[in-house]
């Protein structure tokens, strides 16, 4: 029997709750196709060891006929290959249960991957949970490439004229220097360059393989090697690797061949992800293997594995860092290819509701890639599908919290699961859709209740669901019922769904409701109605195997091979340079597919180039047009001008990468879309209604809609039953073996040969007043927050500069008429606040003068700015003539004018020095860019006091000033597409109850507050650096929730730049206020309705108009929330710094007068946070008014003229307690030109910050100038300069900056053991 039947393929899609099987024989659309669907729990450890193991067998009886115990290996013989997506890499990551490894990295950076790009994951979070790193150990080696020239470099080296074997040429193109290598002997000489000092020596090869030697004699046999600069010269991980793998590591990664692109924190995360993975991942397939006879272990049955890029790969060359998406990637091809019309070639957006997450992506007839993700903390550099998830599923867990429903991110996963699992379980997603009718346990199995025996349990869900119900009516004065109560929750989930949508969709310049739907997973087909309205689409596809879609996704995909190699050269000058390594990429991509089985008639490659314009970081993946057309700078104006709107003008092209992905067609598919169907059903005349007369239900059953309301006679269908040409009207459920469909009134479902086809009508939408309604209330906070954060993806996607683009030092909000914040992304907390006084001052500035096509941009504190460098640029949104909203962006600019370059200067007295102030200045007026304005205000104004220079990144400037307007229009476009789905009074209304709920969140807070400190006062000081004591008195009115802060006794302004304007103390307030409610709850100004603030005039937090602020935005902002955490005696204090360093070059020459073209960089460093009562400090984390990222160590080598020698956790530097704080962090720079102006501003170098309750106070900060001079006598001489807190200076060659930042108080009195 075995030998009769055509080879089966099988593949395998292994959820982390169900196993997806399906064997087929014969080619999808062909007569002579079988399949055979087998379903299974992943885990069933009392039935069988391993699901998809159980599967194929189950498969291989179903299509022999024949039995084959479990006992038994399972017999291949019928079988021509298994193709299988997998989760275990994925649950490992989550779970964190990967194999125990070790770094391997260059010395100086050992805790690198641990403060990553120093961000923390949740801006309101005083606990700062960031992920554990994977690896247990690090080891440093004493080795270093550094590159001989850096784009900001002044005299750039010729390398072809200097003879010297340690100057290389890396496969980038870019030229690099052998500082430090591994060798034989030990010894030590000076290079010199140009008068450049680099200390040159070899190290001992015994002494890393003694380290080595000791990591595996700890029992270590996984290793991920890491050094700098490694993307273009490998050498050094390769000799280490080699010497590793002679000592028995079973699995070395070196991150120069599992990702080689520029980046070496995300390429060491990735490096480590895979030795920490891809064990793991071997072990299964090993035992997995072991399951068969030898068809496996001899290649007789091919054994693949879907990849996280939607590729097929041999088992041999599957590993742990490409398997994250191994599952998601599956059903992305499925429905692509199941879906997509090539005629049409009509966009498709995937819906994968699953039951703890949903999966969204597009498809265009492309597979839309991403190079850089991160899940579960860890950020993995590799080709993956553009995929986002969310957590909202049918685990989903349901809750009323501060008169919103809020659904997720909380799960109930598979144990105990939703609460009609029977096993005491909470109320989910899921269990509303069973009440409403939308989930029909008769179509279940009894698999549910503590002996998985019994079905589904309506009572417990009606139950549960009225307790609830009488919680949310008695906090509304309303009387829902409870289908209205239920379908609330739905209409949230089904928002927080959209979501992501419309970020993959409006926020990348789709229009999403030109996008058919495609919905698949287990409970895709209870929502996909209602997705489709909320979006705008009116069509729906769910192909037949919907639920199982990620495992026949298997079956249609093909194997894949890409090679990447990285670049730095330019696109026009270096073509034929670049199709020589192109052609040589491919021949090696051929070469592997061949060596796989593949014909050349089967293989096509495709060729991308990673382009990006020189000066800005975004790379673009483009793709060559076609074979024989290599016109990549076309194919990237279109590209670029689809994602961004605009193009760059007077830059060169650069090539950053170049990758060829090799493509074997494994099964040559037929259409297996729906639209021919259609078109043959139609032209025959086979399309006929479903009626009770035409088709007998299998039974009605009651299920409420919005539109009708409950409806107790709903025909159910089952799918089996309806011929192709059925064409079956709403409201109606349809249900086959492993899905429900609900199809809602006004919609209509077409049956064809393999899909079900919903044509969505619009049907009565539920108008929505102006009443507070607590389920609109939270679809608006989804509304409204999802415009600010589409507007900060634009942003970030158009601006040039670093500080924007990569450290992402920006804010972006809505306002109301008044002014008053609506909804603030969560982005820069120092922002927060400040941004509405913005708006207000422009507001009654212009006092209805403003016309549509304007636009405002300021920064000056006086206007509600923050510091100069932070331009604030401002929209009206008008409606019918009349000013409804703002929308704002702020953005912290490279340089604009000033004593110094990066316009941070740390020694201002007044705010001229700072650069150009600007009250207000319409950039556009009535549409049109004022460009000789914006020079008079940035270049020439600034330039005209003494000492002083216009901006020295002008053109810079223009490009974000730009970006940021786009941002603003992305916001009108999104506001105005509200008013006319809403109008604009229910629109208007609801931004009041938002801001009032809110208020109301607050209150509850301050109550509470005032009872736990026996309403009391709450008090509390702390000082600057300089002595300036900052003073506050919290007065509590307890039956009202209102709070008086009383800045009285604070210190005057003072003769430097740590004035912090009024709007500054607002933003630390509303931040400190948002941080103790420590629930989610909209951001915006009712926050601070309940709250009066008090400043004394002309003091450090309301400086007069002409005091220097730079320092008050960054420094005084962290000290004023330390004070109101203090206070409230919250948490001890955070590092109280951002530690801000710039240097750069470039400027006014103040002998000749002229302006002579520069650089300039600004970053702020990490430190450690404070300590609180149940949570220990982190170290190497930015804290409270900063969230900003930090430049990465081979990006900031790569463009300016420095080494970074030391990037690492300052030890001891967090205070002891109980509760230990977090540690500061060591940060060393050398520089490696000439009269390079450094400027360092910080705070916390005198005072400590403090521990509290009996928590000891931490290490405070210490910046350090290593200079080297000449003595009279001309001999070299280093001499080691405290810099202080704030001080400027020009750097030599060789001169070094070595910051140690504050670490964070302890919390509690550390016990006695």
């Amino acid at each position: 029997m075995i030998n009769s039947i055509k080879p089966l393929t099988i593949c395998i899609d292994r959820g982390g709750t169900f196993t997806d099987c399906i064997g087929f024989t014969g080619k999808p659309g062909d007569d002579t196709y079988r399949e055979f669907v087998v379903k299974l729990l992943s885990e069933d450890p009392s039935n069988y060891k391993d699901a998809p193991t159980e599967g194929i067998r189950r498969i291989v009886e179903l299509a022999t006929g024949e039995k084959h115990p479990r006992s038994k290996p399972v017999p291949t013989t019928a079988i021509e290959s298994v193709r299988m997506g997998t989760t275990v890499a994925t649950n490992a990551l989550l779970e964190r249960k990967g194999e125990s490894c070790a770094l391997v990295i260059t010395k100086g950076f050992k805790d690198l991957l641990t403060i990553g790009n120093q961000s923390r994951p949740k801006i309101f979070d005083l606990s700062i949970n960031k992920p554990d790193v994977l690896y247990q150990k690090v080891i440093e080696i004493d080795e270093r490439i550094v590159l001989l020239n850096s784009a900001a470099s002044s005299d750039p080296i010729d390398p072809t004229h200097i003879k010297d074997a340690d100057i290389k040429k890396g496969i980038s193109g870019e030229w690099i220097k052998i500082v430090k290598k591994p060798g034989k002997y030990i010894y030590i000489y000076i290079y010199y360059i140009k008068t450049s000092y680099l200390q040159i020596h070899l190290i001992d090869l015994d002494a890393i393989k003694q380290q080595l030697q000791s990591l595996y004699d700890e029992g270590y046999r996984s290793i991920a090697v890491c050094l700098l600069h490694s993307y273009t010269f490998a050498d050094h991980e390769t000799q280490i690797g080699q010497l590793a793998s002679t000592i028995g590591f079973t699995h070395v990664s070196l991150s120069s061949q599992v990702m080689p692109m520029v980046k070496i924190v995300p390429r060491g995360t990735s490096a480590t992800a895979d030795a920490y993975l891809t064990p793991c991942i071997k072990d299964y397939i090993k035992g997995f293997v072991s399951g068969f006879d030898d068809g496996f272990k001899n290649g007789t049955t091919q054994l693949q594995f879907m990849q996280s890029d939607g590729g097929l790969v041999p088992v041999s060359n599957f590993s742990g860092f490409k398997a994250i998406l191994s599952g998601p990637a599956g059903g992305v091809v499925g429905y692509a290819l199941t879906t997509f019309d090539l005629q049409s070639k009509v966009p498709v957006i995937g819906f994968d509701m699953g039951g703890t997450s949903t999966d969204v992506s597009r498809f265009d007839g492309h597979y839309e890639h991403v190079f850089e993700t991160t899940t579960a903390g860890v950020t993995i550099q590799a080709p993956q599908l553009d995929i986002n998830t969310v957590a909202a599923g049918g685990g989903s867990m349901l809750f009323f919290k501060n008169g919103m429903f809020v659904v997720g991110p909380e799960s109930a996963g598979a144990h105990p699961g939703p609460a009609c699992y029977r096993k005491g379980g909470p109320l989910a997603v899921s269990d509303a859709n069973l009440y409403l009718g939308r989930l029909l346990p008769d179509y279940f199995p009894n698999i549910f209740g503590p002996n998985e025996d019994e079905p589904l349990d309506r009572n417990i869900v009606e139950e549960k669901f009225k307790q609830l119900a009488e919680v949310i009516n008695q906090s509304t004065g309303e009387q829902k019922s409870l289908d209205e109560i239920v379908y609330g929750f739905i209409k949230v989930a089904n928002e927080t769904m959209c979501r992501p949508i419309r970020a993959l969709t409006e926020a990348k310049g789709h229009d999403t409701s030109n996008h058919t739907l495609a919905v698949f997973g287990g409970a895709g087909g209870q929502h996909a109605c209602g997705i489709a309205r909320n979006l705008g689409i009116n069509k729906i596809v769910l192909y037949r195997h919907s639920s199982i879609l990620s495992a026949f996704g298997l079956a249609l995909a093909d194997v894949v091979h890409e090679v990447q190699e990285p670049s730095a050269e330019t696109l026009h000058h270096s073509k034929k340079h670049i199709q020589g390594r192109v052609s040589h990429l491919v021949t090696e991509c051929k070469s592997e597919l061949k060596k796989q089985g593949f014909r050349d008639t089967e293989i096509t490659t495709e060729v991308y180039l990673n382009l990006r314009y020189d000066g800005t970081d975004c790379a673009l993946m483009t793709l060559q047009p076609s074979i024989d057309n290599w016109d990549f700078e076309s194919a990237f104006f279109d590209l670029y001008t689809q994602e961004f709107g605009f193009l760059l003008t007077g830059r060169d092209i650069i090539v950053d990468d170049i990758r060829v992905r090799g493509i074997g067609q494994t099964i040559q598919n037929n259409d297996l879309t729906p639209d021919r169907d259609i078109e043959k059903l139609k032209a025959s005349n086979k399309i006929i209604n479903v009626t009770n007369e035409t088709h007998t239900p299998d039974s009605y059953v009651s299920v409420y809609f919005e539109e009708t309301g409950r409806d107790n006679h709903v025909p159910v269908y089952r799918l089996g039953k309806l011929t192709p040409g059925s064409q079956v009207p709403g409201p109606a459920v349809i249900i086959d073996a492993t899905a429900t469909v609900v199809i809602e009134p006004s919609c209509t479902a077409l049956i064809t040969s393999g899909h079900i086809t919903i044509t969505v009508g619009r049907g009565e939408k539920k108008v929505v007043t102006t009443e507070m309604e607590p389920i609109q209330l939270s679809i608006f906070s989804h509304r409204f927050m999802s415009i600010a954060e589409q507007m900060g993806r634009t942003l970030q996607k158009t601006a040039i500069s670093t500080n924007i683009k990569e450290r992402l030092d920006f804010s972006c909000a809505l306002f109301g008429a008044d002014g008053g914040l609506v909804a603030n992304a969560p982005h820069i907390p120092v922002h927060l606040g400040s941004l509405s006084h913005a708006v207000i001052y422009q507001l009654n500035y212009y006092k209805g003068k403003l016309v549509e096509g304007d636009v405002i941009m300021t920064n000056h504190p006086q206007a509600g700015g923050s510091h100069l460098p932070d331009i604030t640029i401002i929209t009206p949104v008008f409606d019918k003539g009349v000013i409804v909203f703002f929308v704002a962006s702020r953005g912290h600019h490279a340089d604009i004018g000033g004593i110094s370059p990066g316009s941070m200067p740390p020694h201002s007295k007044e705010l001229y020095q700072e650069g150009a102030a600007i009250k207000s200045f319409k950039i556009v007026s009535k549409g049109q860019f004022d460009h000789e304005g914006l020079e008079e205000h940035l270049c020439t104004i600034p330039a005209s006091y003494p000492g002083c220079s216009g901006s020295r990144a002008f053109r810079d400037n223009i490009s974000d000033l730009k970006a940021q307007i786009a941002a603003n229009q992305k916001g009108i476009t999104l506001v105005k597409s509200l008013i006319e789905e809403y109008s604009l009074e229910v629109v208007q209304a609801y931004m009041m109850h938002i801001r009032r709920n809110a208020a109301t969140a607050v209150k509850t807070l301050l109550k509470n507050v005032a009872k736990d400190h026996a309403h009391e006062d709450l008090i509390a000081i702390d000082h600057m650096d300089d002595g300036t004591p900052i003073c506050l008195r919290v007065s509590i009115d307890p039956d009202q929730g209102t709070a008086i802060f009383d800045f009285e006794g604070t210190g005057p302004e003072v003769y430097g730049n740590t004035n912090a304007p009024e709007s500054v103390c607002h933003s630390a307030i509303i931040y400190s206020i948002r941080c103790l409610v420590d629930q989610e709850i909209p951001l915006n100004s009712g926050c601070l309705e309940p709250i009066s603030i008090k400043i004394p005039t002309d003091s450090i937090l309301s400086p007069s108009e002409k005091c220097a602020v730079v320092g008050g935005n960054v420094l005084t902002s962290q000290r004023l929330v330390d004070v109101v955490l203090k206070a409230f005696s919250a948490c001890a204090a955070s590092q109280g710094c951002c530690n801000n360093l710039t240097f750069g070059k470039g400027g006014k020459n103040e002998e000749t007068g002229k302006t002579l073209s520069g650089w300039g960089y600004y970053e702020t460093i990490s430190g450690g946070s404070g300590a609180g009562p149940n949570w220990h400090g982190q170290s190497g984390v930015h804290t409270h008014m900063t969230n900003t990222r930090i430049t990465d160590p081979e990006i900031l080598e790569r463009r300016y003229p420095v080494i970074l020698h030391t990037f690492a956790i300052r030890p001891h530097s967090g205070g002891d307690g109980l509760y230990r704080g977090g540690d500061g962090v060591i940060r060393e720079i050398e520089f490696l030109e000439e009269g390079i102006q450094v400027s360092i501003l910080s705070e916390r170098r005198v005072f400590k910050p403090y521990g509290l309750n009996g928590g000891e106070d931490a290490e405070n900060g210490l910046n350090i100038w290593v200079r080297h001079e000449k003595s009279s006598q001309g001999r070299d001489v280093v001499r080691t300069l405290n810099m202080t807190g704030k001080n400027s200076a020009l750097f030599g060659r060789g001169d070094r900056i070595i910051i140690n930042t504050p670490g964070g108080g302890g919390y509690g009195k550390k016990q006695n053991v």
